[in-house]
């Protein structure tokens, strides 16, 4: 039995249908009743912050794949440290085998944000379940191209990372790397840095989504500050805005430069390519593009 957490998110949706169509015998932990039978896959209704429900669900759970909540900082705290060291304390108690966890790229307790939450997470589970777990460490993911803020008002391409290149990844990819490890032979104590095929800078993006929507797109460069500035005009809290600004200009110094293996190891074909991933979200790309 595998037990998903985050299953509704942009990696769990897409590993629903993958364990789906081969068949596996897995639910999702889900803290909205509705948002369980949406799934239309077995479910139970849980929350991070509730043991109690914890116990439920992750027994007879036998695998686990560990994604979670976002790593937004609340009153000057990770949420999700609290909430994910507590499913992997459920984990342990239930005598999960296997956890294969959504990691980030350069994790480390000593970093900032989701850098530094995941870098805490990685550490407990490693402590809580040795020889147990799978960490999956990705680049920064194609979908936010369709998230709100990817595009300025007037369908210009939003660039936070000077012109420096990031190896973006589809999520679909690290849904089906979380499928070879959840179901295959287990990869104990192994960590995969899961990237795109190529790096591309704001601009080559840019590029690429003009061809794809066939029109021009323009790209709105933004400085660490001046994001970090415009976020506190919206009312984020400053020490938040003043992390986030230190690890882009690490971006825009080349921290997601590398191109891995991980994926076409792990995968037997190589990584979704961007055009591919722009074609499928065509419809999707033209609404965030053309009216953000």
């Amino acid at each position: 039995m595998i037990l998903l957490t985050g299953a509704t998110g942009s990696i769990g949706r897409h590993l629903v249908r993958r364990l789906a169509d081969r068949g596996a015998e897995f639910r999702a932990l889900v803290r909205d009743e509705a948002k369980g039978r949406a799934l239309g896959c077995a479910y139970a209704v849980g929350d991070f912050d509730d043991p109690a429900s914890l116990t439920a669900a992750f027994a007879g759970v036998d695998r686990l794949f560990l994604g979670g909540p976002g790593a937004l900082p609340v009153d000057g705290e990770q949420p999700m440290v609290r909430q994910l060291t507590a499913a992997i304390g459920a984990a342990a108690a239930a005598g999960v085998e296997r956890v294969v966890k959504v990691s980030v790229w350069h994790a480390s307790p000593d970093s900032l944000l989701a850098q530094g939450a995941h870098g805490v997470l990685d550490r407990r589970l490693a402590a809580a379940l040795p020889g147990g777990w799978t960490l999956l460490q990705p680049s920064g993911f194609l979908q936010n191209l369709l998230a709100p803020g990817a595009f300025t008002p007037d369908g210009r391409l939003v660039g936070r990372y000077g012109g420096a290149p990031v190896s973006h990844i589809d999520t679909r990819d690290i849904a089906e790397c979380a499928e070879v490890l959840l179901t295959g032979p287990p990869r104990p104590g192994e960590s995969f840095v899961l990237t795109g095929p190529q790096a591309l800078t704001d601009r080559e993006l840019a590029d690429r989504v003009a061809h794809a929507l066939h029109r021009p797109v323009d790209l709105l460069p933004l400085a660490p500050d001046e994001v970090a500035a415009a976020l506190t005009a919206q009312g984020a809290p400053p020490a938040f805005t003043a992390d986030l600004a230190a690890l882009l200009r690490e971006v825009a110094a080349g921290s997601l430069a590398e191109v891995t293996t991980a994926v076409p190891d792990l995968l037997g074909r190589p990584a979704r390519p961007v055009d591919a991933f722009l074609a499928d979200h065509l419809p999707a790309l033209r609404t965030a593009a053309d009216h953000p």
